[in-house]
């Protein structure tokens, strides 16, 4: 895993970066807010790790740029700010963890693979790679295992809108106004036809899709174990 550590505290940085590279971790660090910001939108990342008081720019406006420039990485928040509204100010303007100093390592490690597993889906510019599954987003097309599948328009467009809302629930009305717009719409049945279809086509080639279905509710992508 690539991890970038945005952190001031020299001693706590380098410590950091000697636990997590002795784990087989590849990490990058700085103690500035500004470069934290730059290296984090030139480079990819898997995780983030993040301190909240930084020189130049502090870490909730770095976490509010880096989501405004739409970059999706995963962010832990370190800081010893640990009253209640810290923590929710950190989680809604973006992060997908907060850990409040001082902490153990053990348990910074134990959250870093918490995230990873929640970020094994990936999607990289214009591709989408979910465990055996890729969808190339401007071919309009689908890889299981290596070998392409035979998708109709309506079975594409099903499968682009499940695996580009990671962790959500996609309601059957989100589907069919994803396959249709706003001026026509898709039954219920028939967007179970065509996921009965789209099982097939994958079963055939050896693997299971990893979409379920929360009754009453919707479809949704199974996070890889």
């Amino acid at each position: 895993m690539n991890v970038l550590l945005i952190e001031d505290s020299e001693s706590l940085r380098r410590s950091l970066t000697l636990g997590l590279s002795k784990l087989g971790f590849t990490v990058d660090d700085t103690a500035d807010g500004s470069s934290g910001l730059s290296m984090a939108l030139m480079d990819h990342y898997d995780v983030i790790i993040l301190d909240i008081m930084l020189p130049s720019l502090d870490g909730i406006s770095v976490l509010k740029a880096l989501r405004q420039q739409k970059n999706d990485t995963r962010v832990l928040v370190l800081s010893a700010k640990s009253q209640p509204e810290d923590r929710v100010l950190g989680l809604l303007s973006g992060a997908d963890d907060y850990l409040a100093k001082p902490f153990s390592f053990d348990e910074l490690h134990a959250r870093l693979l918490t995230l990873m597993r929640r970020g094994a889906f990936k999607q990289d510019g214009d591709e989408i790679v979910h465990g055996f599954l890729t969808i190339d987003l401007q071919l309009k097309s689908a890889l299981i295992a290596g070998q392409r599948i035979d998708l109709t328009p309506n079975e594409y467009k099903i499968l682009e809108c499940l695996f580009t809302n990671q962790n959500k629930i996609i309601t059957p009305e989100k589907l069919s106004t994803y396959i249709t717009g706003n001026f026509d719409s898709v039954s219920k049945n028939a967007i179970e036809a065509h996921l009965s279809s789209l099982r097939k086509k994958v079963k055939a080639l050896g693997q299971c899709l990893p979409v379920k279905t929360k009754r009453g509710f919707g479809y949704y992508v199974e996070q890889l174990p």
